[in-house]
């Protein structure tokens, strides 16, 4: 891609028919089967529901001989998820579940599915020699191929729509491989899937086998490919699958699934839905639908997301160098190649934080209703920054109390924080050391106090610093926002020659804002009262 978002066009595009892609959305059965996870029926139904509004065209609710609580959610879903109909005239998703290529569990999935208007029994076995000498005792491959035909057959009795997945294919002889892929379309199985079950393959060599198979089937049946992320691959693995002719890809949201996961349906979306100048086929998927999708996932089943993850991490359209919020202001497309409203966000964030440049900062002070003059932006950025460095961040409320803190004072004030030391513990007196500069002249005087506790000792300093005698009469401490790297707003009244004048400061050191609140009390009264110094011994 250009960097407008204009197609390459010296790269043809490998698989130009535009046929769609399948969404096989295995959320509900291979996305619970990570540890920890326990849906009940109630939460199934409610992921079911949000995966048909998101248009995924296949649901496999579970896998229902392995517990009637399986079984009896994929009923649920099946009888009320599989009969929807979309207000446009869309047909429901199909409704599929897994069974074992033996009797019974093709029985079940089928007693469990007879609700749906349009069922898929998936039917499963493993191939490769160790799962062959370690899972199944030794059977032969002539007998895996003849209990995988009987299945399909009997799968086929109970609905035209079957399929068939060779377990760990990829660490699967291939001759054996293409032997019983032949047999079970030949039986009549629909959709082959090639499942990637241990997350081993590489994308340029899982992308030919795919393509060798799609030649040797041609129409006769749809392949499919379920690829696991133990090598990080999963998606990459799939995209190859797709451009070689893969027609069906089995998906979890937020990439759920045993160990490392299954192939992530918002990511492999999104690849093929923005790199179409690529791979040339069109998905019925909802993209609108992506981020509420995401988000109720992992609610329901604890699995939180990771803050960079792509496509829905909260980090996904989030911009907190200079550099790129510059950009992304005057354009999105200088970095980001999705647009978030196509997922369901309110678009890109720009986060304010210690990379911040201020371009970003006082467009963030403009959307919140702030006009000020460039000297004005100028203070109140740099005491952004500062804070920045302690908080990693910064929300409209920290801006605000930046605001109230740094601009309300004026510019006439007396007297200026510099810094501030405190130390102090059950057995030590609290002391404290400051260093406040004198507006008038530019001096810098440090003092240093003791006092009943770091509060009381701080603001000693002050007043001999600033050689005024003020005296703190009130003082209360609240949150601006939630979380250990609060800012602490410190509000006060100093009583100064009998007259009192209220301070306020912030910082996430509560210490460092009474400080701060205590000298814009100060200020006040030299504002407001001129000169009040009563001497108390400072220079």
């Amino acid at each position: 891609m250009s960097q407008t978002g204009t197609p390459v066009t010296d790269v043809p595009a490998t698989t130009p028919d535009g046929k769609p892609v399948t969404i096989f959305d295995t959320t509900l059965r291979d996305g619970e089967q990570a540890p920890g996870i326990s849906l009940d029926v109630g939460e199934k139904l409610e992921i079911a529901e949000q995966l048909a509004r998101l248009r995924v065209d296949v649901i496999e609710a579970g896998f229902p001989i392995t517990s009637q609580g399986d079984f009896d959610g994929v009923k649920a879903i099946a009888d009320t998820v599989g009969t929807h109909r979309y207000a446009d005239g869309g047909a429901a998703p199909v409704i599929a579940a897994l069974a074992r290529c033996h009797p019974d569990d093709i029985r079940k999935a089928a007693d469990a599915l007879k609700g749906a208007d349009a069922s898929r029994i998936h039917v499963f076995l493993s191939t490769s020699e160790i799962h062959r000498n370690v899972m199944l005792k030794g059977a032969s491959e002539d007998q895996i191929i003849e209990q995988s035909v009987e299945a399909v057959k009997q799968a086929l009795s109970y609905t035209d729509n079957v399929e068939f997945s060779p377990q760990d294919a990829t660490r699967t002889n291939p001759d054996f491989l293409l032997r019983i892929v032949d047999a079970v379309v030949e039986a009549g199985a629909t959709t082959v899937n090639i499942p990637d079950t241990v997350g081993y393959a590489l994308p340029h060599d899982f992308g030919a086998l795919i393509g060798d198979i799609v030649r040797r089937v041609g129409d006769d049946a749809a392949i499919s490919v379920h690829c696991h992320n133990d090598l990080g691959l999963a998606v990459a693995n799939s995209v190859e699958a797709v451009r070689n002719g893969a027609r069906q890809v089995e998906v979890a949201v937020n990439g759920l699934g045993e160990r490392a996961g299954n192939c992530s349906m918002e990511e492999v979306v999104m690849a093929l839905n923005t790199r179409r100048d690529l791979i040339n086929k069109s998905l019925g998927i909802n993209t609108r639908e992506i981020a509420r999708t995401s988000r109720m996932v992992a609610q329901l089943t604890g699995y939180p997301i990771q803050f960079n993850k792509a496509v829905v991490g909260r980090n996904a359209f989030a911009h907190e160098s200079g550099i790129h919020q510059h950009g992304v202001i005057q354009d999105r497309l200088t970095y980001e190649i999705m647009n978030a409203e196509d997922l369901g966000y309110t678009g890109a964030q720009i986060v304010l934080g210690k990379h911040s440049g201020r371009h970003a900062f006082a467009q963030a002070l403009e959307e919140m209703g702030y006009t000020l003059e460039k000297e004005e932006i100028g203070r109140a950025f740099d005491r952004f920054k500062e804070l920045a460095d302690r908080k990693s961040d910064i929300s409209d409320a920290d801006l605000e109390a930046i605001l109230a803190d740094e601009l309300y004072s004026a510019a006439e004030d007396a007297y200026e924080l510099v810094w501030t030391q405190v130390s102090g513990g059950t057995t030590t007196a609290p002391t404290a050391t400051v260093r406040v500069k004198h507006m008038d002249d530019g001096r810098e005087v440090t003092e240093a106090a003791v006092g009943d506790g770091m509060i009381d000792a701080v603001c000693g300093a002050i007043r001999r610093a600033c050689g005024v005698d003020g005296r703190l009469v009130t003082y209360n401490v609240a949150a601006v926002t939630p979380g250990v790297d609060a800012l602490g707003d410190v509000t006060c009244q100093v009583e100064v020659d009998g007259r009192r004048y209220t301070g306020r400061g912030v910082s996430t050191d509560v210490v460092e804002a009474s400080a701060r609140a205590f000298v814009n009390g100060l200020n006040k009264a030299f504002r407001l009262a001129g000169n009040p110094k009563a001497q108390t011994g400072a220079p």
